[in-house]
């Protein structure tokens, strides 16, 4: 190649790897400061594309893990209305029985009979009062509830569940039954029975949608993990490769501008031929 003033090539090539050099470290410093692969598009417009899609899944599978934990929290609330129920008949039984024998008289029955229909009418208040937000879950109201629990917007996404649980006194069949004499106790074991199959039987509603609404749950969290470890593997900085880079980036631009100096030194030396 002969040689030139008005053209210095070497310092054109120098300059050109110089800037090569200069984005490839200000790629590798963004992507460090901000922690993803993806601070600057021109590193892959389709991957960030597919990284996208997989965080939209992600924030979509976190939406519907919540409304699942809700649905099992209104479960829960019923369950417990449920279960001082169960516990107020038990201890109805235990009085009906106590009264049911003569061992007891009259006026003492009627002593059992205060707590008796003190506790009835706390039952009757639990079942009319339990709610969740505005929902009343034991006064037999009827509505069917759907729940949200997939990230997509089919019918397999959505658990149905209806309700129409109702233990108040009367349809518990408690209403008018008391211990105040032998025969009424007698007759109150009998009752009492069939309410504590009533509560049973809703308990039992209630804990199978329970036990799936925690299925839901698990099933979630673990959609989650792994949706959000595809997402890091693809759209989180490799630390260690872009230090890396741009160490050796660091290095090139210094090489480079000890080459650019020198080629901007080329044409001088030139001169000298002419000297």
């Amino acid at each position: 190649m002969g040689l030139r003033i008005n053209t210095n090539l070497s310092s054109i090539a120098a300059q050109r790897q110089l800037a090569v050099s200069s984005r490839d470290l200000e790629k590798s410093m963004k992507q460090l400061a901000s922690g993803s692969r993806y601070a600057d598009l021109g590193e892959g417009a389709a991957d960030f594309s597919i990284a996208e899609h997989l965080r939209g899944q992600i924030s979509g599978m976190k939406a519907a893990r919540f409304n699942a934990q809700n649905a099992n929290s209104f479960i829960q609330v019923a369950e417990g209305g449920l279960n001082e129920q169960n516990n107020i008949l038990v201890r109805q039984r235990e009085l009906a029985i106590q009264a049911a024998s003569d061992t007891f008289s009259d006026t003492e029955r009627e002593m059992l009979d205060q707590e008796y229909q003190q506790l009835n009418a706390e039952s009757d208040r639990i079942a009319k009062t339990t709610t969740f937000g505005s929902h009343k879950l034991l006064a037999g109201e009827e509505k069917q509830y759907e729940f949200q629990v997939g990230a997509y917007g089919g019918a397999e996404n959505i658990i149905t569940y209806n309700a129409d649980t109702n233990t108040t006194a009367s349809a518990l069949d408690m209403s008018g039954s008391g211990v105040s004499d032998k025969s009424d106790a007698r007759s109150s074991i009998e009752s009492i029975d069939d309410a504590l199959q009533k509560i049973a039987k809703a308990r039992a509603n209630f804990g199978a949608m329970q036990s799936r609404l925690e299925s839901v749950d698990n099933n979630a969290g673990v959609q989650i993990e792994n949706l959000t470890a595809a997402h890091s593997r693809m759209a989180d900085t490799d630390v260690a490769e872009a230090v890396s880079s741009m160490y050796k980036n660091q290095a090139l631009q210094q090489y480079q501008l000890q080459v650019l100096g020198q080629a901007n030194q080329f044409p001088g030396n030139i001169i000298k031929m002419i000297g």
